[in-house]
This record gives structure tokens, C-alpha cells and sequence, in this order.
């Protein structure tokens, strides 16, 4: 773990959008909209921003009801990546996750994102299906891993 006073995490602001945006296009061949961002934080989804060094490094979107957590996005930015701050936004959103009442936390992942669910199966999600063709693809369609936590 990183120690704390190399990062910060805040909630986020529309005024964080043109960063967060920027990071989002970086790092995604088909990303979220400026207004899907926009309508997470207008929804009450759980939208934080992690810092680093003063600048916005990642951030994720979180749906929690019904005693579940949905991670909807967790994103670091490119030159940042490998470095501890992933890991450091999941375990954030495990523990949020937990204090606001989720008994389970569930996320979807491309298949191809061997990173990604490397990290999640560190943090201790479990596949437990997939979503045939759930991601746009640069040839067609990409199936998800459907990965959960129990809290």
C-alpha cells in the first residue's frame, strides 16, 4: 500500500469533467462520454477522484443499492498505471462499498483486460460468468467477465 500522503481522493466535481475526460479518451479505445460522467454525478453515484502529486491521477464510478455495489468505471491514467494507485481506488471503493451498506460488490471487465483482472482477483473478486459481446470492439464485440466480492 501506498502510504496516504502520496495521494488524495475527493469527491468529483463537474469541474473535475475535462480531466477526468481526457484521462477516460487516453486509456479506452471506445470511452465513457463527458455525459456519462455528467449523469453519474447527477444520478448520486458514488464519483471520486483520486490525486496525486496536486493532479487528478484516476477516479471511479460506483452504483450502490439494494445492499450491492456496482463498479461501474476505475480508471488511472496512462503514464500512472503500475504504480500502486489502482490498487489503492479499489480497495477505497471495497471499503466505501462496505460502510455504506453493500454486502457484495460486482463489476464487469473485457476479457482482454488481463491487468485489470489480475488486479481485481488480487483485491479478491471471483469470476462468476461472462457477457457475450457486452463491450464495442474494434472488430465487433469483446465479452466481459462478470467478477463479484463479498464483503
Amino acid at each position: 500500500m501506498l502510504p496516504e500522503t502520496l495521494y488524495r481522493l475527493r469527491p468529483m466535481a463537474a469541474a473535475d469533467l475535462d480531466a477526468v475526460e481526457s484521462i477516460e479518451q487516453n486509456v479506452y479505445s471506445h470511452p465513457w462520454t463527458r455525459g456519462n460522467f455528467a449523469d453519474s454525478i447527477e444520478a448520486g453515484y458514488q464519483c471520486w477522484i483520486l490525486e496525486h502529486a496536486g493532479c487528478i491521477a484516476g477516479y471511479c464510478v460506483v452504483m450502490i443499492a439494494a445492499g450491492e455495489a456496482h463498479l461501474l468505471n476505475l480508471s488511472i491514467a496512462a503514464p500512472l498505471q503500475r504504480r500502486g494507485l489502482g490498487s489503492e481506488l479499489l480497495a477505497f471503493v471495497i471499503r466505501m462499498a462496505r460502510e455504506l451498506g453493500a454486502a457484495t460488490v460486482y463489476l464487469e471487465v473485457r476479457i482482454s483486460n488481463t491487468a485489470g483482472r489480475a488486479l481485481y482477483a488480487r483485491h479478491g473478486f471471483a469470476e462468476i460468468g461472462r457477457r457475450r459481446d457486452y463491450y464495442p470492439h474494434h472488430d465487433g464485440r469483446e465479452d466481459a467477465v462478470t467478477m463479484e466480492r463479498k464483503l
